[in-house]
């Protein structure tokens, strides 16, 4: 089992992703600061290349691939960033990438992974096991299977993401991030340990999803069934065994937020910072106005994970 994942990876990924991934801009909005009496700065990672954070840390494990792994190709499932970054990230490398997705994925990120030359294997996420269906063609095919989260080098990656907002900003008193399956808030303890040690640092869950607050609890991982919520990139059963012990170790604490929530978030995004970001990169930001109180006066960091929404989606959430 290799090593579990250290800053000095994220340096390396760093370097690795440098000339390929968005250093993604940090906004700042003066009314959200005024309403909610905090200083807010969002890493918007909506404007990563294929529209999530995700390409980090794929393309940070594809690029170490050996040149018997590139010929033979890469597997991935996933509900619809990993797939894509993963696809993309294999086309930039030259690499035949095979990506598992659900049946009911949203249908923008199923042809933005089409559209990027990944073949598309479908499954039933509340009756099959995606792991599963990817361990198998990996062995029938000789293909290396890269998991959404629970990887060293996609953990490294992601951790990128916290590097660049804390490059930019300086030491925070909190930040918060999206979780589903652990590899952008793994990666993110990774970098904020090192960059701004002080910082407490929450991991955002859906309500209907809160496998990572009880393992956190319990101290041990917990397995939920696939929860029914709107925030589908973090529609994640488990956390895994890299991501686990790194949010036990470094993570302060995990905090959910409620769909209905989600979606008052898109809003205010939308509306009053003119930018579109599907419900699970909403997570952080969600449970920032829910601690409003509490946070009043201190320096916060929101990390948005993505904007891959279907425009129709996006419409039919905001206006019900």
């Amino acid at each position: 089992m290799p090593q579990p994942p250290t800053y000095d990876d994220v340096q390396g990924a760093g370097a690795r992703v440098a000339a390929y991934a968005h250093s993604t801009p940090v906004l700042r909005s003066r009314l959200i600061n005024e309403q909610l009496g905090v200083e807010v700065v969002f890493k918007c990672e909506n404007f990563q290349r294929m529209g999530a954070f995700k390409f980090r840390g794929a393309f940070n494990a594809l690029s170490q691939f050996s040149p018997e792994q590139r010929r033979a190709g890469v597997v991935a499932y996933s509900s619809g960033n990993h797939a894509q970054a993963v696809a993309l990230s294999a086309r930039l490398l030259d690499i035949p990438a095979t990506i598992v997705m659900p049946h009911d994925a949203p249908a923008a990120k199923v042809a933005a992974t089409k559209s990027y030359g990944g073949q598309v294997v479908t499954y039933d996420r509340y009756a099959e096991d995606r792991e599963e269906i990817g361990r198998a063609l990996a062995a029938e095919r000789g293909l290396t299977l890269i998991p959404p989260y629970d990887h060293p080098h996609v953990i490294a990656g992601q951790g990128t993401a916290a590097k660049e907002l804390f490059d930019e900003v300086g030491e925070l008193d909190a930040l918060f991030v999206p979780l589903g399956g652990g590899g952008l808030l793994s990666g993110t303890a990774l970098s904020t340990r090192a960059l701004s040690p002080d910082c407490r640092l929450y991991g955002v869950e859906p309500e209907a999803g809160n496998d990572g607050q009880q393992s956190l609890r319990q101290g041990s991982i917990v397995h939920i069934d696939t929860p029914k919520t709107i925030a589908d990139g973090a529609q994640t059963q488990h956390l895994g065994t890299y991501t686990f012990d790194i949010i036990r170790r470094d993570v302060t604490d995990i905090l959910t937020a409620t769909d209905a929530e989600l979606v008052e978030a898109m809003r205010i995004f939308a509306s009053v910072m003119k930018i579109v970001v599907e419900p699970t990169g909403c997570l952080g930001f969600a449970a920032v106005r829910d601690l409003a109180t509490q946070l009043r006066g201190q320096r916060i960091g929101v990390i948005i994970s993505g904007g891959n929404i279907d425009l129709d989606r996006f419409a039919s959430l905001l206006v019900a």
